[in-house]
């Protein structure tokens, strides 16, 4: 299992939002984010993982935190099935940690940006867990064309994306929407924010407001 970060508020909460952060990147970056989550009513908590030490081809085979190895620019090049399905693996025991410290399945988000959000994407897709939803934040669904989703078709799915991204295109973006709507899942929202491959003020409110939204009414435990 991957190592962790939690926080919480003083009350009981009423959902996890289980973070994983983007290449080269580490826990602190989503510990950031969501520091400025304006939902203080709703009670969270957050789970920030770190992704494991590998050398990334694309960085002259660099060792830096990586959910999987990225070979070149192109989305193809960015299908390290290996790395990927290991990545799986650990985020699924973090998920099952939260599972025995007390939340149901309907209590959990999974949440993540750039490769942290492909991994978020596909982890929850391959989950027959009722997850309460998912949020994928300049990002794309990786090995599109080997997956075989098992996730309940109306589990909410929050894509936002730079218009101007140079790393993780607009267009991958777009096609793993796409992609999601002709599998059938229906609650996908896709929001698009000026700027590159970054996080900005518009995005963490429209992120809040679809926490407040789709977790409005769920327990505490």
């Amino acid at each position: 299992m991957p190592n962790i970060k939690l926080k919480e508020n003083q009350s009981p909460a009423q959902a996890c939002v289980i973070w994983m952060h983007g290449l080269g990147a580490d826990a602190s970056d989503m510990e950031g984010l969501a520091a400025q989550l304006p939902i203080s009513k709703l009670p969270l908590r957050h789970v920030f993982l770190d992704a494991p030490i590998r050398p990334v081809t694309l960085n002259a085979g660099m060792r830096m935190r990586a959910w999987y190895d990225v070979v070149g620019f192109k989305i193809t090049d960015r299908e390290d099935k290996q790395g990927i399905v290991q990545s799986q693996t650990q985020i699924l025991e973090v998920i099952n940690s939260q599972l025995d410290a007390g939340f149901s399945p309907n209590q959990i988000v999974l949440a993540g940006f750039s490769q942290g959000g492909a991994m978020a994407l596909y982890t929850a897709l391959h989950c027959s867990l009722p997850l309460a939803g998912v949020i994928s934040l300049s990002s794309y669904l990786p090995m599109a064309s080997e997956c075989k989703p098992v996730l309940r078709k109306d589990a909410p799915i929050f894509l936002g994306f730079g218009q101007f991204d140079p790393l993780i295109l607009p267009e991958w973006t777009k096609k793993s929407e796409h992609w999601l709507a002709t599998t059938g899942y229906k609650q996908v929202s896709l929001r698009q924010y000026p700027m590159e491959h970054a996080i900005c003020g518009e995005e963490i409110n429209d992120i809040a407001s679809w926490l407040l939204i789709h977790l409005r009414g769920v327990e505490a435990i």
